[in-house]
């Protein structure tokens, strides 16, 4: 792994060979290998049988001289990427589009509440075939509303919801990218390659704990549960940014201010 301290994609198992395995790789309550390998840098990965399965594993290591061992992890960060044009988008047919249903749903006010929005979403939605979906959930438009409301309102604007769309249509791609079956989810694994590839860097803990939050049964997350999944991690990241005023990624909060954090989200 030459000196990398990132979580590894599956590339990079395509393309090294393991240096050591276990002779058996069956379902049994112990099974214990021992090996010599010249001094380098080793990868270790301990497996359950079964996926989704937590398990405990013990690891010696002999060695001459002083060894090192830590937990491979990503730096906890995100992208952020810069608001886009609305000029670029003016007079499209999308856009009039949306400005249509934004209007018949917002009123002359053309603001919406999370419930409007949740009908302006799902009427959108609809006209993607390629989308299996039953929409989106009140909850769901609750923490979208919290993520673009500037002026702490409850209620969004047309250039509010355009830019929020933009998000989820991003999104929307990279879903439809790991649901290569069509069957409306993604499991456990491409959900961090998809949380990944949306610009999030996390740690194996925040991936245990979306795996939990938005995972079913089987260890698959749907649509809106993706989506409403991605919206939060962007108004978390977006609020901490907007505390950490140094830059530092270190914040201090006090009762009400963590309150306000949180419930943001």
């Amino acid at each position: 792994m030459h000196g990398t301290k990132h979580h590894l994609q599956k590339d990079f198992f395509l393309y090294n060979a393991s240096k050591a395995r276990s002779k058996t790789y069956i379902n049994m309550r112990e099974i214990s290998e021992r090996f010599r390998l010249p001094p380098s840098e080793y990868v270790i990965i301990p497996s359950t049988y079964e996926p989704h399965q937590e398990g405990e594993f013990i690891l010696r290591v002999f060695s001459e001289k002083r060894s090192l061992s830590e937990e491979v992890e990503n730096m906890i960060e995100a992208d952020r990427p810069s608001r886009p044009s609305t000029r670029t988008r003016e007079g499209s047919e999308e856009e009039n589009q949306f400005r249509n249903i934004f209007r018949q749903i917002a009123g002359d006010d053309m603001e919406i509440n999370a419930e409007e929005l949740r009908n302006v979403l799902n009427n959108v939605v609809k006209k993607h075939k390629d989308l299996r979906t039953e929409g989106f959930e009140l909850e769901s438009c609750r923490s979208m509303i919290a993520l673009m409301d500037t002026d702490g309102s409850g209620r969004i604007n047309f250039d509010e919801f355009r830019h929020l769309w933009d998000k989820i249509k991003s999104w929307q791609k990279i879903f439809k990218r790991y649901d290569t079956d069509h069957s409306g989810t993604i499991n456990s694994y491409e959900m961090r390659n998809a949380v990944n590839d949306a610009g999030f860097r996390l740690n194996n803990q925040l991936y245990d704990i979306i795996t939990m939050r938005y995972a079913d049964k089987n260890m698959n997350i749907d649509f809106d549960s993706f989506i409403c999944c991605f919206v939060r991690l962007d108004a978390m990241f977006r609020a901490f940014h907007a505390f950490d005023k140094d830059g530092d990624g270190i914040i201090k909060l006090n009762v009400l201010e963590w309150l306000q954090l949180t419930m943001y989200a």
